[in-house]
C-alpha cells in the first residue's frame, strides 16, 4: 500500500479521523521542521500511540521531557500489533500541567496485552511533552 493510501486510512489513535488529517498532520510537521504542534497532551498522547503503531521514533523521543527522555528508544518487539487505544480520562491541573489516562491494547504471539497508564504531561515554551507515567 503507498503512502498516500496509508494516509487516508482511518487514524490509529481512535480519532475515526484520516490519519492524514489527524496525527499524521503532527507527525507531518514535526518531519518537515522538527516541531511539535499538538494542541493539548490529549492530542499529544494520541499522536504518540500513533507514532508507536507507525515505529516512528523519532517523533516519540522528540516528544518525551528532555528530564526524563530515555537515551535510545527502540523499536517495539518484532511482531507486535497494536490494536487500539481508549483514552479514559484527560485532566488539565493547570495551564502548563496535565494528566490523561489510557488503555492501549495490543498483541504479541497470539496473546493479548493492555497498557493502562496515566501519563503526565507538561507544556514549555508552548509545546506539550510527556513526562512519564504511573502503569495500573
Amino acid at each position: 500500500m503507498s503512502a498516500e493510501n496509508k494516509n487516508d486510512e482511518p487514524c490509529p489513535c481512535g480519532s475515526s479521523r484520516p490519519y492524514a488529517d489527524c496525527c499524521g498532520a503532527l507527525h507531518q510537521s514535526f518531519a518537515a521542521d522538527g516541531r511539535l504542534g499538538a494542541a493539548s497532551a490529549e492530542a499529544l498522547m494520541r499522536s504518540r500511540y500513533s507514532a508507536f503503531v507507525r515505529r516512528d521514533m523519532a517523533y516519540l523521543q522528540a516528544s518525551w521531557h528532555a528530564s526524563t527522555r530515555p537515551a535510545e528508544l527502540a523499536p517495539d518487539q518484532a511482531g507486535l500489533k497494536w490494536l487500539g487505544l481508549e483514552v479514559r480520562q484527560h485532566l488539565s491541573q493547570d495551564a502548563e500541567h496535565a494528566t490523561v489516562e489510557f488503555v492501549a491494547r495490543s498483541k504479541l504471539g497470539g496473546r493479548a496485552h493492555r497498557l493502562h497508564e496515566i501519563s503526565r504531561f507538561v507544556r514549555e515554551d508552548g509545546v506539550w511533552y510527556y513526562l512519564d507515567g504511573e502503569l495500573k
